[in-house]
């Protein structure tokens, strides 16, 4: 009896250990693209125009995000503000934005929250949190937009670039992105998929408890046996 209990804990314990990978490896689509999906309905419902979803934009509101993570304050703002040349000269380098065609931004929305959220929410409850936000959102001199979206320490950084170039004339990434090398986070338009960083994150806590398991259920079996 004692040794098909352990049978039986082994089996569970080996399901338990593969389900965060599992959970990980079958999460396809980038949220980035989501948001930008959600922006685009909520433009339509005021029968304004669908805003272009343009990769240039996306990959610099990465950088955007990247630059000021860790800048997350208590009551879920993000306390970093970068100089306007730090678009020029580092984040369309960073992302191969091609400067004769770098664009004018015509608004941004940034904000972090301590945990992740599904697009749905995160469009509510951190970028679009009051009416000055929403107005931005519909502002009428908009024709593309980018977003980018990064973990770091448990915390998640958003961030919605909008400009009012034009399709394939404004922020155009050199090779089309083909020399962005994306080790974290997502942004919109891009042929890359998101690093899962939000699910990489709890996928770890898990695993060490179950690790801790995995010894405890060792030395009783080993002990039985």
């Amino acid at each position: 009896m004692a040794h098909r209990l352990c049978f039986f804990e082994w089996l569970l314990l080996c399901h338990l250990l593969l389900s965060p990978v599992v959970v990980c490896s079958n999460k396809h689509g980038n949220p980035a693209n989501e948001l930008v999906d959600i922006i685009n309905n909520n433009r339509s419902s005021q029968k304004l125009p669908k805003l272009n979803d343009s990769p240039g934009l996306g990959c610099m509101a990465l950088q955007y995000v990247e630059l000021c993570k860790g800048n997350c304050t208590s009551g879920n703002a993000v306390n970093c503000k970068p100089p306007e040349d730090e678009f020029t000269e580092v984040f369309a380098p960073n992302c191969g934005v091609e400067l004769p065609t770098f664009g004018t931004i015509t608004g941004h929305i940034v904000g972090c929250q301590s945990k992740y959220l599904e697009p749905s929410e995160a469009f509510s409850r951190v970028l679009v949190k009051d009416k000055n936000t929403l107005s931005l959102l519909r502002n009428k001199s908009h024709n593309e937009v980018g977003v980018g979206l990064v973990g770091f320490h448990k915390s998640f950084f958003w961030c919605v670039l909008f400009s009012d170039g034009t399709i394939n004339s404004t922020f155009v990434l050199e090779d089309r992105g083909e020399g962005i090398k994306q080790k974290k986070g997502c942004f919109s338009g891009s042929a890359y998929p998101c690093s899962d960083g939000e699910k990489i994150a709890a996928s770890y806590d898990t695993i060490l408890i179950l690790g801790f398991l995995f010894v405890y259920l060792y030395n009783i079996c080993t002990t039985i046996y």
